[in-house]
């Protein structure tokens, strides 16, 4: 049936093409500008003539070759997006012979096989540069051809952003190992959108995967790679048809049309965290300080202690994904220019098995000529907006091991230049032993101004180094332009990690972590946009955990909190909005 369609069809395809081009150009691009030089040559190169005709049945194994001309010069401009689904270990062969684009291939195919051979991204006219949109041939080495199709989106497992180009595998073995070392059944590329459809597919069940493909040899690479992958049988179900929305090459910057396709399976692309564990990085810092790196998260360590150093001298502190692991030697006499650290942890073996071992780290002091501070380096600082749930920030450039935090004054002035003596709390940072917090007691007032003086000489650190004094004043903000989002967070059944982000998602405004429903305030904002991004903490960790393919383990999963339906949340100037967030219904 798809071939009498083109028989009867094709003449008439180049003149259809340009009208269904015109059709749907309600691009986002500017057109509004004046001419320059004459008329602006924007419409894409068009295929005139293919020899052979689509869905061409009995092609050769080998010596095949199809020719495709254009209505105008075109040049290949990404070669890897000559896509040929099954692929090949070779990429397809091209050359160019006027109008005329020409594929062959360096290797046999396979018999009783439907291809598809993609143009997605791949070429664009000569004179301006306009891409050709895409199109797939399709043909068959055998006397039929596979109909269903699949379609789906791949997405950053963390920004929930598209991923552009990766490349979706089917596999029609239940083996995961599949993916490491062998070509697939069927593939394609994403586009700028994510979106990704595969065509021409048998009735029968797939495993589907998709990796960034770094090295394009259409296996995964754990190493240098990210993965997403279905953790069920999928099944083609929708038969092709050239009524088909989703099946239509768009132009990338019609925002509606490329939004409005649906898809079928959403796919979460993480990088895998490494799974074997050994020591990769360490050395001194300073004379008193040192650091070592674990190839992979949750370093179990059972002992740690350095060579002729007293074990209650030794001030360790491991970060959060618990991979790296700051050392401080708290001892008065000097340090030699080279001390052995001893650490006994579970390394992997030869085998893959991680068990006991124990490993010896010469730590050299790289300058060991470094004039020693006198003062102990200190910082005091307060953000106006996160002063009432975060207080003023003193951080030290090395742990603290004597301080007289009762030294340390709060001075109150009023509106009328009255001032009173505060209250404050303290209390060190979980994540940074050399980070303390100090929380004034009793509600702020903004008509107040708030002055935190630390004196001279409350603090020493390991360096036998005193503190000089420092002084810091804060207001909150008045600006009656501000504004506050308020959100009731409801069925909160285990931790989530709830942060505003910025309208370009690359700066974290407010973190909340909250364990049980609860109201959340975000304060203090100027007019503009922001999301909110939720994360499902299920281990209680405090950062999202990445995936695992052979233990067929999801990425902790990420929502964005929308307001009707839209994740960028538009704030006026001086407006409360309060939203109630149910994050199992979200969830």
């Amino acid at each position: 049936m798809m071939k009498e369609f083109w028989n009867r069809y094709f003449p008439v395809l180049p003149v259809l093409l340009i009208i269904w081009g015109a059709m749907f150009s309600h691009s986002c691009a500017n057109t509004s500008q004046a001419p320059t030089g004459g008329r602006k040559d924007t419409i894409p190169p068009v295929i005139v003539k293919m020899n052979p005709r689509p869905y061409v049945l009995g092609v050769p194994l080998e010596g095949a070759k199809f020719e495709f001309t254009f209505d105008e010069y075109v040049k290949v401009s990404n070669p890897k997006n000559i896509f040929l689904s099954p692929p090949l270990k070779t990429v397809p062969k091209y050359k160019m012979k006027g109008k005329k684009l020409i594929i062959s291939f360096e290797e046999p195919l396979k018999e009783n096989t439907t291809y598809t051979l993609n143009f997605y991204g791949a070429l664009q006219d000569i004179n301006e540069n306009n891409p050709y949109p895409g199109y797939s041939f399709v043909f068959s080495t055998g006397d039929s051809i596979d109909s269903l199709y699949v379609t789906g989106l791949v997405q950053d497992c963390t920004t929930l952003d598209p991923v552009k180009n990766a490349t979706v595998l089917l596999y029609d073995t239940q083996e995961d190992s599949a993916v490491f070392k062998e070509l697939p059944f069927a593939a394609t590329k994403t586009d700028d959108w994510g979106y990704f459809a595969l065509r021409n597919l048998p009735a029968r069940g797939f495993r589907m995967y998709a990796i960034s493909d770094e090295n394009g040899n259409n296996r995964y690479d754990p190493d240098t790679e990210s993965i997403a992958f279905i953790d069920s049988l999928i099944k083609p179900v929708n038969v092709i048809r050239d009524s088909v929305y989703e099946l239509i090459f768009f132009d990338m910057k019609d925002t509606l049309a490329c939004r409005d396709r649906k898809t079928e399976y959403e796919l979460s692309m993480f990088k895998e965290t490494p799974s074997r564990q050994y020591i990769d990085l360490y050395g001194r810092r300073s004379e008193r300080s040192a650091f070592v790196s674990f190839s992979a998260r949750n370093a179990h360590i059972d002992t740690m202690w350095i060579a002729g150093l007293s074990p209650d001298r030794l001030i360790t502190q491991i970060n959060l994904e618990r991979d790296s692991l700051e050392i401080w030697m708290n001892d008065q006499r000097n340090i030699p220019d080279t001390v052995l650290l001893f650490v006994n942890y579970l390394k992997t073996d030869s085998t893959g098995v991680r068990s006991g071992f124990t490993e010896e780290i010469k730590l050299g002091n790289e300058n060991p000529r470094a004039p020693v501070d006198t003062i102990a380096k200190m910082d005091l600082t307060v953000d106006p907006k996160r002063v009432e749930t975060e207080g003023f920030i003193l951080e030290f450039g090395y742990p603290v091991i004597n301080a007289q935090f009762d030294s340390i004054s709060l001075v109150v002035t009023d509106l009328h230049n009255v001032d009173e003596r505060g209250s404050i709390s303290y209390y060190r940072d979980s994540l940074n032993l050399r980070k303390y917090h100090i929380m004034p007691e009793g509600k702020m007032s903004i008509s107040s101004k708030y002055t935190l003086t630390v004196p001279k000489g409350i603090f020493r650190d390991i360096n036998n180094a005193w503190n000089d004094s420092t002084q810091v004043t804060v207001s909150l903000p008045i600006d009656v332009k501000l504004s506050t989002l308020q959100l009731d967070l409801k069925n909160v059944n285990h931790k989530y990690i709830v942060e505003m982000l910025d309208e370009r998602r690359t700066q974290t405004l407010f973190t909340h972590v909250v364990n049980q429903d609860k109201m959340v305030e975000f304060p203090y904002l100027t007019a503009g946009k922001y999301y909110i991004r939720i994360t499902e903490d299920l281990n209680g960790n405090s950062y999202v955990d990445t995936g695992s393919l052979l233990d067929h383990q999801m990425p902790e999963r990420v929502k964005y909190f929308k307001i009707d339906d839209n994740p960028l949340l538009d704030i006026p100037e001086m407006s409360f909005i309060s939203q109630t967030v149910d994050l199992e219904q979200m969830f």
